[in-house]
């Protein structure tokens, strides 16, 4: 009966009765894959089967790293909007902190060269002086008119004597609050107010203008841009808790920006920071969850309406 042979390399059949220590030709030691090669080592066939090679372990610690590491990365998932009802909103009651104000290069260099900055003793005397320039605009909100000489002391100024406020997508001023969607419109909107012209800077005051601005958001953080051009550090302030944010800007050293904003969601104040160039005003808020807000800010909650009673004819 012809038996196979197991030697390394040789793999032929051979009859133990006839098996020489010079019938098998083949390799004692481990293959390198040269199949093509003849044996190097001459002896007897061999009938036995060697044991089959252990297999190495697989070691999943790799997959255990992933896992572990999985958690670091969660604050970049952006999840989908939760139910305003769903999040939990701590007091709006909680104490306002002034947000962090980061001046950027660009409008330290723009304030020096305009001379904007309020030690500047130029504006100062400017302030003072009783005389009025031809081309001043009038101070009073909503009006348009520039002074053109003496004549213009005694025109009547049709103007608005609130604030602008932008609230829910909505613009319009406090005094008549006729609410517009259009910023072009809110500017053309024309004075609910008759009175005097105000040409001068003291009796004026600070000017409260509106400004164009919009928000974009990331999983992370909510950005409100304010376009605002030279704005002034010293007379600025930011301020937010948790779930409310007030934005005061003075800017080109005359005029006002106000905004109050009650926020959709919840930030985390000690993360959140303002950045002043000298075209814009970047507020970035630090969400206390990833997620994405559905909005800026929070709807107005609807009071329920009474059902009308019905009224026999």
């Amino acid at each position: 009966m012809a038996l196979l042979c197991y030697n390394r390399g040789c793999g032929q059949r051979f009859d133990p009765e006839n098996n020489s220590d010079d019938a098998c030709t083949y390799h004692p030691g481990v293959p390198v894959f040269h199949d093509a090669l003849k044996g190097c080592t001459k002896g007897r066939h061999n009938s036995e089967k060697p044991p089959e090679p252990v297999k190495p372990e697989v070691k999943t610690t790799e997959k255990k790293e992933l896992s572990e590491l999985k958690p670091k990365f969660q604050e970049h998932i952006i999840q989908a909007p939760k139910p305003v009802e769903a999040i939990k909103r701590p007091s709006p009651d909680e104490p306002m902190t002034n947000l962090e104000l980061k001046i950027a290069a660009s409008l330290k260099q723009a304030l020096d060269k305009l001379k904007l900055t309020s030690g500047n003793e130029e504006n100062k005397k400017e302030e003072d002086s009783d005389e009025i320039k031809i081309g001043t605009s009038c101070k009073n909100g909503g009006c348009s008119k520039t002074y053109q000489g003496p004549q213009s002391l005694e025109e009547v100024c049709v103007y608005h004597s609130g604030v602008p406020i932008f609230h829910e997508g909505m613009k319009y001023w406090s005094c008549c609050r006729k609410k517009t969607s259009d910023f072009n419109t809110f500017l053309a909107q024309e004075g609910c107010t008759t009175g005097k012209h105000m040409w001068t800077k003291k009796d004026a005051g600070k000017k409260v203008v509106p400004c164009r601005h919009d928000w974009h958001q990331t999983g992370g953080e909510v950005t409100i841009s304010v376009y605002a051009k030279n704005s002034l550090p010293e007379l600025s302030q930011v301020e937010a808790n948790s779930t409310l944010l007030n934005v005061h800007i003075v800017f080109e050293g005359e005029k006002e920006f106000h905004q109050n904003v009650k926020l959709w969601g919840v930030i985390d104040v000690t993360r959140s920071y303002v950045t002043m160039t000298a075209t814009k005003i970047e507020i970035t808020m630090r969400k206390a969850e990833p997620m994405q807000w559905a909005s800026l800010e929070l709807p107005a909650t609807k009071k329920p309406e009474k059902p009308k009673e019905d009224t026999a004819e």
